[in-house]
């Protein structure tokens, strides 16, 4: 406990925004969610190239069975979250807004168990690449909401040792309770992921980072590190404190440069939900079929965390909670901070989908009308925890400029949302700084074009 209380000593309230928690559930125990008829497996649960499908309609497949593999790197395999028969392979609506290739499994009811899932040995006797190897194959990705192949993280150059974990439990965004209820529930098995990930890097350290609002989950997280030499830190609550370069600099100082990743500064940031993850692959040989999921708001009949097969979906975690109760307003996947509005209800939970907020019209738009007129008043500037100017940065995206947005570090935008939150007159700088991304990228991908095509003539 002194490490952990000299780091405590360190840390500093960083830039953000403080919003009503709405912590509604973090009491709530988690259970078993709505068993599904039919599950919609999309091949795109993660960031790189999508999976190809590796069954085809009519197959019967078990649970726990891959279904879907890429030949990429920066990918995930996808597995049978039920067992069943392959109904259809088709493109499907997916959280993120786009249709995406999915596989639809209809269940038997019978839950077989394929015979690749079994225990693959005491992995801390494995090498790190045995490590990888097996993580990579359970499909396991950050559960944070990011979605990164957990392999990948896990694989730094060699010139660039990693010296500290950080298990990130801050879950600082409102509503979302479901890694808060794992740490109490689940704290056995989140250290020994974190061990595995320990491994997998060659790191000296193991620190678990909690805020300070969640005294149980810290009360639970302590008594199960304490004999591996696990120190837990509080962290001030703040919004957005769970962001991977906020963490690391409030947790021992280290500023990760601009355009850099955790690991330039000897650190890897893991969710706790990733950890218990790797703990679930790596000592059951149980893939990634499930998740904990937050359902909550005003829109609802009853708020809860359910563990959930990948691939129900929402209109049916919905229905096992009550239904939709009121005006319908919002359905988002996550947070209202950062989270994902849908347009339907017929998405399917996926690897990123740390919760289900439904929040009601008629308190969702209650109030005075937006003006969306920027009056440079630097709210946005001051709450910034990437230290950004984000109404700089969305002036510059709705005329275009992407050049500029470039000069003015657009890609440090972590979208946690603080920005728009702040702003008085409730401009959408989020959704333009995203426009403005996808801008940049559109014009590196033509002067890269352009330089082939001289290199080409040369």
């Amino acid at each position: 406990m002194q490490l952990a209380q000299s780091i405590r000593s360190l840390l500093s309230v960083r830039r953000g925004v403080a919003p009503p928690a709405n912590k509604n559930t973090a009491s709530i125990s988690i259970e078993p969610g709505p068993f599904p008829e039919t599950v919609v497996i999309p091949l795109q649960q993660h960031v790189g190239p999508p999976c190809d499908p590796l069954v085809k309609v009519g197959d019967r497949v078990l649970l726990g069975q891959k279904i879907g593999d890429s030949e990429a790197y920066v990918s995930a395999p996808v597995h049978a979250s039920v067992s069943g028969e392959v109904t259809a392979v088709r493109e499907h609506p997916h959280p993120t807004g786009q249709d995406v290739l999915s596989v639809f499994i209809q269940s038997d009811g019978k839950d077989e168990i394929s015979p690749d899932v079994r225990p693959p040995g005491d992995p801390m006797e494995m090498s790190p690449e045995e490590i990888r190897s097996l993580i990579r194959e359970g499909g396991v990705v950050g559960l944070g909401g990011a979605a990164f192949p957990t392999h990948v993280k896990l694989s730094p150059p060699r010139d660039k040792p990693i010296e500290l974990v950080i298990i990130n439990g801050a879950e600082s965004g409102p509503y979302l309770t479901a890694d808060h209820r794992l740490m109490v529930e689940r704290s056995v098995d989140i250290i020994s992921g974190s061990l595995v990930i320990k491994r997998a890097v060659g790191a000296q350290k193991v620190i678990a980072a909690i805020e300070e609002n969640k005294p149980d989950a810290i009360k639970s997280m302590t008594e199960a590190g304490r004999e591996h030499g696990i120190d837990v830190v509080e962290l001030p609550s703040l919004y957005p404190q769970g962001a991977e370069k906020t963490l690391i600099d409030t947790v021992n100082g280290r500023e990760v440069p601009r355009g850099g990743l955790p690991m330039d500064v000897g650190v890897i940031v893991d969710n706790v939900g990733t950890a218990a993850a790797v703990h679930d692959t790596l000592y059951k040989g149980m893939p990634l079929i499930e998740r904990v999921v937050t359902v909550s708001g005003d829109g609802v009949a009853r708020g809860a965390n359910l563990r959930v097969r990948l691939g129900t979906t929402f209109a049916d975690v919905i229905g096992f909670c009550g239904g939709f109760t009121g005006e319908r307003g919002k359905l988002i996947m996550g947070g209202p901070m950062m989270g994902l509005a849908q347009y339907t209800a017929q998405v399917p939970v996926v690897k990123a989908t740390s919760g289900i907020l439904a929040l009601r019209g008629e308190t969702l738009f209650k109030g005075e009308p937006p003006h969306f007129t920027c009056i440079r008043c630097g709210r946005c500037v001051s709450h910034c925890p990437m230290n950004l100017m984000p109404y700089i940065l969305g002036s510059y995206s709705d005329a275009g400029m992407w050049t500029q947005l470039e000069d003015f570090y657009v890609d440090d935008c972590i979208e946690c949302g603080c920005c728009a939150y702040i702003c008085p007159t409730k401009n959408p700088l989020v959704q333009l700084i995203k426009v403005g991304k996808e801008g940049v990228v559109r014009r590196r991908q033509k002067m890269r074009s352009r330089m082939e095509a001289t290199s080409r003539k040369e």
